[in-house]
C-alpha cells in the first residue's frame, strides 16, 4: 500500500513538472509570423481593385514590364507563400531573434538568423516596423534571404515584400561550370513614389 502512494506521489510529480514546462513555453516570446502576414497581404489583393503591374530583369537589364490580371498575383506570389514557416514549432528552436531600434530609419527591425547557417533554408528574414504612438505600429518592410541548394546547383532567393505596394524577388542561379544566372521580378500595385 505504502509503495502505491510512492508511485501515485511520483506520477502527481511529474505531472506537475509538465504542466509548468508547458506554462513556460507558452509564455516564451512569439517570432513575427511572417508567412500569416504575407498570406493577409495576398488576400487583401485578391479581393482589391488596384492595377497590377510586374517588371522582369534579367542578368539586371530591363526587359518587360507588363500589367497582369488580379488571378494571376498570387502565383507569382508563390516564393512568399513557399517559405519556411519559422515562427512555428518545427523551426522557432533553429533561429535566433534580434530586435533593434534604427534612428536614421526611425524602423523597429526583428532580425531571425539560423543558428547553423548552412544547414538553413531561410538564411535571414527582418521585419521593419515603423513605430508611431499616435496611430499604431505598422510593419512596412520584410527581406527574407533563401538559399536553396542541390548536388549540382545552387539558388538564392533575396525577396524584399513592401507592404501594400511592391514585392521583388531576385533569383541568383549557379550550375557547376556554368556563369551565374540573375532573374528579378518586380510586382507592383500601390507603390508609393519615395522622394
Amino acid at each position: 500500500m505504502k509503495r502505491n502512494k510512492f508511485l501515485l506521489a511520483g506520477i502527481l510529480f511529474l505531472i506537475l513538472i509538465a504542466c509548468n514546462q508547458k506554462k513556460q513555453d507558452d509564455k516564451s516570446e512569439k517570432f513575427f509570423p511572417v508567412l500569416s502576414f504575407l498570406q493577409g497581404q495576398i488576400a487583401d489583393i485578391d479581393t482589391s481593385l488596384y492595377s497590377i503591374k510586374k517588371i522582369v530583369y534579367t542578368d539586371s537589364l530591363h526587359s518587360d514590364t507588363t500589367w497582369i490580371k488580379r488571378e494571376e498575383f498570387r502565383g507569382l506570389a508563390k516564393d512568399f507563400l513557399a517559405i519556411p514557416d519559422i515562427s512555428g514549432k518545427k523551426y522557432k528552436k533553429n533561429y535566433t531573434e534580434e530586435k533593434l531600434y534604427d534612428e536614421s530609419l526611425n524602423r523597429v527591425i526583428l532580425s531571425y538568423k539560423p543558428l547553423k547557417p548552412d544547414n538553413a533554408e531561410i538564411q535571414k528574414q527582418e521585419i521593419l516596423i515603423t513605430p508611431n504612438i499616435a496611430t499604431g505600429d505598422k510593419v512596412s518592410s520584410i527581406i527574407i534571404e533563401q538559399l536553396i541548394s542541390n548536388k549540382d546547383s545552387s539558388v538564392q532567393k533575396n525577396m524584399l515584400w513592401r507592404v501594400d505596394q511592391s514585392f521583388q524577388v531576385t533569383t541568383i542561379s549557379q550550375k557547376p561550370g556554368e556563369p551565374e544566372t540573375v532573374y528579378t521580378m518586380k510586382v507592383t500595385w500601390n507603390e508609393v513614389d519615395e522622394k
